[in-house]
C-alpha cells in the first residue's frame, strides 16, 4: 500500500480486459447479495408485525415455523455474514483503487464510497444505506454499456419527479431571495445613494480612464478602417460646397477663372482632408486625453446627482424588474415538458 507521500497528481492505470471482467463479476455478485440482504431485512421487519406474523402462520404454518426457528432466531448472525462480505468488498475495492490510482490520495476511497462504509454497520438505520450500493453498481453497469437504465419506466418516473421536485424547490428559493431584495429596495434607505457612495465613487477614476480609453480606441480604430471612405466623403462635401458657392460661380466667368476655381477646389479639399487626418491623429495626444477625461468627469458627476425623484424612479425600476423575474420563475416549466 502506498504511503501518503504520493505524487500530487495520480494517473489512473487502465485495467486489462481480464481484470475488467473480474470487476464486473464481483460487482454482479455483490449486487445479488445486497438485493438478497435487503429483501431479508424487509421480510424480517414485516415478520415482527403481529398481524402479518399471524397471517403468515395461518397460511403456511410449516414455513412459518422453519423461518422462525432457522432464520429469524439467527437473524443477527446471518446479517453479520452479509456484513463480513460487504466489509471484504470495501477492503478489496479500496485496495483496487490504490493499485489503479483512481483517486488523488490513497485514503480518499472510504470518503467517496461513504455509503458502502456506513452500510456495513449492522444497525437498522445504516442498513438502509445498502440501497445506495445498488445504485452505484447500476451506474457502473450503465457506464460499461451492459444495461441501459434510461429505457426503464422506473428511471423515467424517477427523472420526472426528481426534476419536478428540484425545479419547485429552486423556484421557491429564488422567489424568496428576490422578495427579500424587493423589501430591501423598498426600505427607507436610499438605494441610489448607497450605490453611488459604495460602488461608483470608489471606482470613479477607473471609470473615467476606461471611458476615455474606449472612446479613443473606438474612434481610432473606426478611422483606421474607414480612412479612404472618410477622405472621399470630405472631398465630395468640399466639391459640393464649392460648386454651390456664388463667389466660385462668378470666378469661373472670368478669364482663366475655371482653372483657378479647380485649383482652389483642389487646395480646399486637400486642406480639409489634412485637417480631418490631423484631428483624428490628435485623438491620441495627451491634450485630447485630458479633454475627454474632464468631459467624462463632468458627465459622471451629472449622472450621479441623486435627488428624491431619481431615487424613487431607480427603486421603482429595480422593483418592477425583480417582479418580472419572479413572474417568470413562477411559471411551472415542468408542466410544459410533461403535459
Amino acid at each position: 500500500m502506498p504511503s501518503s507521500q504520493t505524487p500530487s497528481r495520480s494517473v489512473a492505470r487502465p485495467l486489462s480486459p481480464g481484470l475488467e471482467r473480474l470487476h464486473l463479476v464481483w460487482d454482479v455478485v455483490i449486487m445479488v447479495l445486497v438485493v438478497a440482504n435487503l429483501a431479508l431485512l424487509l421480510f424480517d421487519s414485516l415478520f415482527l408485525l403481529d398481524p402479518l406474523n399471524d397471517a403468515f402462520a395461518a397460511v403456511a404454518p410449516g414455513l412459518h415455523a422453519a423461518y422462525d426457528d432457522t432464520i429469524h432466531a439467527n437473524f443477527v448472525r446471518i446479517d453479520l455474514i452479509f456484513v463480513a462480505i460487504f466489509v471484504l468488498d470495501v477492503l478489496l475495492g479500496w485496495a483496487a483503487a490504490i493499485a489503479e490510482r483512481r483517486y488523488h490520495r490513497w485514503f480518499f476511497y472510504p470518503f467517496v464510497h461513504w455509503y458502502d462504509v456506513l452500510g456495513c454497520i449492522p444497525v437498522g438505520g445504516f442498513r438502509l444505506l445498502r440501497v445506495l450500493r445498488i445504485i452505484g453498481l447500476l451506474n457502473r453497469l450503465q457506464r460499461l454499456g451492459l444495461i441501459d437504465v434510461r429505457g426503464w419506466q422506473l428511471y423515467a418516473f424517477y427523472v420526472k419527479y426528481y426534476d419536478i421536485f428540484f425545479e419547485e424547490l429552486s423556484d421557491r428559493v429564488a422567489i424568496r431571495l428576490l422578495g427579500n431584495m424587493q423589501e430591501q429596495i423598498r426600505s427607507n434607505d436610499s438605494l441610489s445613494t448607497r450605490v453611488v457612495d459604495r460602488v461608483v465613487m470608489p471606482r470613479k477614476q477607473q471609470l473615467i480612464h476606461e471611458i476615455t480609453r474606449r472612446l479613443e480606441e473606438m474612434t481610432g480604430n473606426a478611422y483606421a478602417r474607414n480612412r479612404e471612405e472618410t477622405m472621399r466623403y470630405v472631398r465630395s462635401l468640399v466639391n459640393r460646397t464649392v460648386a454651390d458657392s456664388q463667389e466660385v460661380r462668378r470666378l469661373r466667368r472670368l478669364p482663366m477663372g475655371d482653372l483657378m476655381a479647380r485649383s482652389m477646389e483642389s487646395s480646399i479639399s486637400d486642406l480639409a482632408c489634412r485637417l480631418v487626418h490631423e484631428a483624428m491623429e490628435g485623438l491620441r495626444s495627451p491634450e485630447f486625453t485630458a479633454l475627454v477625461e474632464r468631459m467624462a468627469d463632468s458627465g459622471i458627476d451629472t449622472w450621479l446627482q441623486v435627488d428624491e425623484h431619481t431615487d424613487r424612479v431607480t427603486e421603482q425600476v429595480l422593483d418592477d424588474m425583480l417582479e418580472l423575474v419572479k413572474e417568470q420563475i413562477a411559471v411551472k416549466q415542468w408542466r410544459r415538458r410533461y403535459d
